[in-house]
Formats: C-alpha cells, sequence, structure tokens
C-alpha cells in the first residue's frame, strides 16, 4: 500500500484566519491598516489570491479565543489560521499553564477540521516576575513543539518598544509596526506552505 504525504503549497491556500487579540485586530486604526487588509495585500502583490479573515477580537484573552474557536473555525474553507492568543492573560496574571491547556485546545480544534496553524508567540515582561515570565515564554515553543507546527517565536518581533513602529500607548502597532508583523506572518506562510 502507497501513502502520499499532502503538502500544502502558498497557492492552494485560499483563506486564512487571523485569530488573536488587539495586537492583531487592528485596535486603534483605521480598517484599510489593519493586519488582515495589509497582509491580504501584500500577499496579492506576491500573486497569492488569498483572503485574510480578521477573527481577532481586542482584549480577548486565550479563554475568551477558545469559546469562539469552534464557531469561528466552522467557516468554510479556512486553510490556515494565525493564532496569537495570550496577551491579556499575561497582563492580567493568568497562570500561565492555563493559557497553555486554552491554546491546546485551540490547537486541536483547528486539527481537527483539517486546518493548517502557525502559532505566532507572546513574550512576557517580568511584570509578574521571572518565574512568571520564565513559564509563560515556554507555552509557545513547547505547544509549537509538540505538533510540529511552523512557529513566529514573538509576533511584536521587531515592534515592540520600538516608539515609530507603536501607537501612543506603547503597546499597539501602528501603521509602520503592522507592515513589520504583516512580513514576519508573510514570511512565515510563504516559508511552510
Amino acid at each position: 500500500m502507497l501513502f502520499f504525504l499532502v503538502h500544502i503549497n502558498a497557492s492552494a491556500i485560499e483563506k486564512v484566519l487571523l485569530f488573536g487579540d488587539s495586537l492583531m485586530a487592528g485596535y486603534g486604526l483605521p480598517k484599510e491598516q489593519h493586519l488582515s487588509l495589509v497582509l491580504e495585500n501584500n500577499l496579492k502583490s506576491d500573486g497569492l489570491n488569498i483572503e485574510v479573515i480578521n477573527g481577532s477580537v481586542s482584549g480577548s484573552t486565550s479563554s475568551g479565543g477558545l469559546n469562539r474557536a469552534e464557531w469561528s473555525l466552522s467557516e468554510s474553507g479556512i486553510d490556515l489560521i494565525v493564532l496569537s492568543l495570550g496577551a491579556n492573560d499575561m497582563l492580567r496574571g493568568i497562570k500561565p499553564n492555563e493559557t497553555e491547556k486554552n491554546l491546546e485546545e485551540i490547537i486541536k480544534i483547528a486539527k481537527n477540521k483539517k486546518i493548517e496553524i502557525i502559532l505566532a508567540g507572546i513574550v512576557a515582561p517580568t511584570t509578574h516576575g521571572a518565574k512568571y515570565k520564565k513559564q509563560f515564554d515556554q507555552i509557545y515553543p513547547k505547544l509549537s513543539k509538540k505538533y510540529s507546527l511552523p512557529f513566529i517565536p514573538f509576533l511584536l518581533e521587531g515592534v515592540a518598544l520600538k516608539a515609530d513602529l507603536n501607537q501612543q500607548d506603547g503597546i499597539h502597532p501602528n501603521k509602520e509596526g503592522t507592515i513589520v508583523i504583516s512580513n514576519t506572518i508573510q514570511n512565515k506562510i510563504l516559508e511552510n506552505y
């Protein structure tokens, strides 16, 4: 009996769901600067006809994401989810093992629906102490390894703590910061699919 490995390539991906919180939802930005539209336009300018859906909700925790995962991932035709939740868990000091369990359940829901996953991590500051930071920062690499997921270690790589790439709150990306994040995600999609 022969077995064939089926590997999607970027041209076979038609619908991507961004599933996160305000960092991916476009908080504080006009709609045309939302990450979903910037990423979709960038992919199209590279010749890829991929629809990018904004399934991110400002203020969402991993628990909130889990509560809406089954419904959000039931939309027909989703080929790929970019999962980046946990920033609000970390800000609220939610136990890292709870965040990990919630993210793992979301991953299982996506896998059961045969949806590819890119996991984008969040890095904790030392606000809740070094022990919390260590436990929190291990969540994403651990899940990525366990489920063999393409992995972006830090969604805000190259954007965090750079005043010119963030809004006045110093947390949420501005138009230029969104372009950097879009490039990070696009590179990961092209690298893996």
